[in-house]
């Protein structure tokens, strides 16, 4: 891979640490690394978000916080508190879980109102929605999507990466299809190889989030997981 595409690569790439061990000291070397290999942000729970935003100031490379991660089932009320939080804190983007229960139950009213709280105090922060795919049926994952689009989202997003299943390509076509080119997609869980990325991005992906992007952009495959 020449230093051009790698380059390229990394601006797609959300560099993710999420593991619920994660400590101060391994958020500050994503933070270095991140600066090192221009990635596009760092993806971190949203207690660090100041620690985060401190370290990549200057750097070009954002912060991103996920909300009610990884279920989802916090109460609107909860993400939208913790979401003012992360960006007060300095989060540039929020990646928010859907109610997947409430998906699952055909409560569209409560799934579009989450979402679109949550992008209310979200300020100048792009929302990234996580839909969780690997629990989906392709009908509840276009639903999802369209709610997503209504409430007002920038992004959706396929997976925790602590759920069922990954990031798929088909998932990431049936995503693209169903916003269309005036919202963003963003593949995530699973993605450990320059191979697994590109075809993400072929499939129509703006956005990857991975925790081996190191790996990714050197052209390696790697076994990390979030």
């Amino acid at each position: 891979m020449s230093d051009h595409e790698s380059a390229s690569l990394a601006s797609y790439i959300d560099h993710t640490l999420l593991k619920p061990e994660a400590s101060r000291e391994a958020v500050l070397k994503l933070c270095a690394e991140a600066r090192e290999y221009k990635f596009c942000s760092v993806c971190v729970n949203s207690s660090f978000a100041r620690l985060a935003t401190e370290a990549l100031a200057g750097s070009g490379v954002k912060t991103c916080c996920v909300i009610g991660f990884p279920l989802g089932a916090a109460s609107t009320r909860a993400k939208v508190a913790e979401t003012q939080f992360a960006v007060e804190d300095g989060a540039d983007e929020i990646d928010m879980v859907i109610q997947i229960g409430a998906l699952k139950d055909g409560n569209e009213e409560y799934v579009e109102n989450d979402i679109r709280e949550v992008k209310k105090a979200c300020g100048k922060a792009l929302l990234k929605v996580i839909i969780e795919t690997g629990l989906l049926t392709d009908e509840e994952k276009v639903l999802a999507c369209r709610l997503s689009k209504k409430a007002g989202a920038d992004f959706v997003k396929t997976s925790t990466g602590f759920g069922h299943g990954g990031a798929t390509v088909e998932d990431v076509r049936l995503m693209r299809k169903t916003v269309g080119q005036d919202m963003q997609v963003k593949a995530s869980g699973g993605i450990r190889s320059y191979e697994d990325a590109k075809a993400m991005i072929d499939a129509g992906a703006d956005r990857l989030g991975a925790s081996s992007g190191i790996a990714i952009v050197k052209g390696e495959t790697s076994t990390a997981s979030y």
